[in-house]
């Protein structure tokens, strides 16, 4: 080391001891400016986060449950009351129109008609003697030899006897008819899902009608009825796709359509739900009736689109983000991208939203842009979030 080097060293170690205060006070300094000019380098150079934006499906759904049964279903009961004498058909048993599925004990129901016939031979009997002596009087009245008066009781008579062979027809006709219904028939093609009676059992149909069966008329068609909250019903609308599973075959998959969409709204716990009736297709007849089936409603597809999570687009200002942004700008319209080295913001629409992910759409999109969500060492005050897709 050259001595004049050697000599300025000395001496200002030598300066410094004599002045420590002043030393210390000066260093500290100088260390504060290095730490200042550090660190308001590293903040005008902000290190951004970012998220990626991709291409890729995305579908919007609807999710509900309920219940498997047949499109139509019969309950087929009695009109008269009696003990049931033969059962012919079971559950599960295919019929056919006009099949007999049972008769009852039709001992009462005969006496009832031969207790009517009786009544109609009777009065027609009646009628026949009223009638001959009306006009048995008619023509003595034309002679003179009776009164007017006795001629129109004979013929009141013989209209009353009329009369009362009409009424003991119709009771006649009624107890036979009655007597038909003591074999009851099924009323279309279909299939007995649910036998309610046995053999023996009394028959009361004195109040109501009661129900013997349950027969469904196809079950290669079904429909299930499932309740949709009032926040997703307008995105559901008829003849959309819908996927659905039940635990009895976890691993298939089964499609129907939205077949309707019932206007009564029904409020359960509070929540008001509407109907939404489901065709489905039971070629294979798989599904039984009283499944429970779990419902995804397709209410809207993007293919092949730009997307990104949706915690991405949870910002709400780029006024702490970027230096010189518009008021225009705002995290509604626009997106801010970072393009290599560069910060951009680009226009951009939101499409449909899934539980993760949101379809943005955009032209100015490029390949490798990154969507800009905050800064490393930002902080913020506002602690809500912005909620997300109601599934």
């Amino acid at each position: 080391m050259e001595p004049k080097k050697q000599n300025f060293i000395k001496r200002f170690f030598a300066f410094m001891w004599r002045h420590k205060w002043w030393s210390t006070i000066i260093l500290l300094i100088l260390i504060g400016v290095g730490i200042w000019i550090y660190f308001g380098t590293r903040s005008a150079k902000k290190d951004y986060i970012t998220m990626d934006i991709s291409r890729g499906d995305l579908t919007q759904t609807v999710t509900a449950s309920g219940e498997i049964q047949p499109v139509n279903t019969i309950n087929v009961g009695s009109q008269v009351s009696g003990t049931i004498e033969n059962i012919f058909v079971d559950y599960n048993s295919v019929v056919k129109k006009g099949d007999v599925l049972l008769t009852i004990e039709p001992s009462v129901l005969q006496s009832t008609v031969d207790e009517s016939k009786a009544l109609l031979d009777s009065a027609k009997a009646e009628l026949k003697y009223t009638k001959s002596e009306f006009e048995r009087n008619k023509s003595l009245y034309n002679d003179g030899f009776i009164s007017r008066a006795e001629m129109e009781k004979s013929q009141t008579l013989y209209e009353q006897a009329e009369q009362a062979v009409n009424k003991a027809q119709y009771s006649y006709e009624r107890a036979v008819t009655n007597l038909g219904y003591a074999t009851i028939t099924s009323p279309v093609d279909g299939t007995v899902i649910s036998r309610k009676v046995d053999k023996g059992q009394t028959v009361a149909a004195s109040f109501q009608t009661p129900d013997l069966f349950e027969i469904a008329e196809d079950l290669s068609k079904m429909q299930i009825e499932t309740a949709v909250s009032e926040a997703d019903i307008g995105m559901v609308k008829e003849g959309l796709p819908v996927t659905f599973t039940v635990d009895a075959y976890p691993n298939q998959i089964f499609k129907g359509n939205v077949q309707q969409i019932r206007l009564s709204p029904t409020n359960v716990s509070n929540v008001v739900v509407y109907t939404v009736v489901i065709d489905v297709d039971n070629s294979d007849l798989k599904l039984m009736p009283g499944m429970t089936a779990f419902v995804t409603v397709v209410v809207a597809e993007a293919k092949d689109t730009w997307k990104t999570k949706n915690s991405g687009l949870l910002i709400r200002s780029y006024k702490n983000l970027v230096d010189n942004v518009g008021d225009d700008i705002t995290p509604k319209t626009h997106l801010a991208i970072k393009r290599g080295k560069e910060i951009v913001f680009i226009p951009y629409k939101r499409g449909i939203t899934t539980p993760t992910e949101t379809e943005i759409i955009s032209n100015e999109i490029r390949e490798n842009d990154k969507l800009v969500v905050g800064f490393t060492g930002q902080t913020t005050t506002n602690k809500s979030k912005m909620p997300g897709p109601r599934m």
